[in-house]
């Protein structure tokens, strides 16, 4: 691998266009880039907010190790992955995964696993806050999220 990837977990808003400018400065060589950007959305109008607490440092070093990987398994020329924290309101941000490669195969597969590894393993904890202000339990992983991520290995 002859990059670093870019992992940041934070509380503050990102600009997806600065991302993926900063991802591909200097790559004369990349032919694809792939993002996907996760929002928070407003389950039919009933939900206020999500509220995301994560393991410090262990979630950063098993983002990073996902993004290793998957440069392991695709020839990417960069990874980007930017989660964010905290109370998130419908419409924000929650999540950035970007991808380049030389060819666009490479880039949607490297970035699909490592999204997919995000849903389902990686250490985040979400809660949803209703309308009402009740928050509610804490969110599991879904059973399709989790079967995604077993296509993988």
């Amino acid at each position: 691998m002859a990059f670093d990837p870019t992992v940041r977990i934070q509380q503050d808003d990102f600009d997806i266009k600065s991302e993926i400018e900063a991802l591909t400065a200097g790559q004369g060589n990349t032919g694809a880039v792939v993002t996907f950007s996760g929002l928070c959305r407003d389950e039919d109008g009933t939900l206020s907010a999500l509220e995301l607490e994560h393991y410090p440092g262990m979630a950063e070093s098993e983002i990073r190790r996902i993004a290793v990987e998957a440069a392991d398994r695709w020839p990417l020329g960069g990874v980007t992955v930017i989660h964010r924290v905290g109370k998130i309101r419908p419409g924000e941000n929650i999540v950035l995964v970007a991808a380049t490669s030389k060819h666009r195969q490479a880039a949607f597969d490297g970035a699909h696993f490592i999204m997919d590894f995000l849903k389902s393993d990686a250490p985040f904890w979400k809660r949803e806050i209703a309308r009402d202000g009740r928050s509610g339990s804490w969110v599991d992983a879904k059973d399709r999220d989790n079967d995604a991520l077993k296509r993988w290995r």
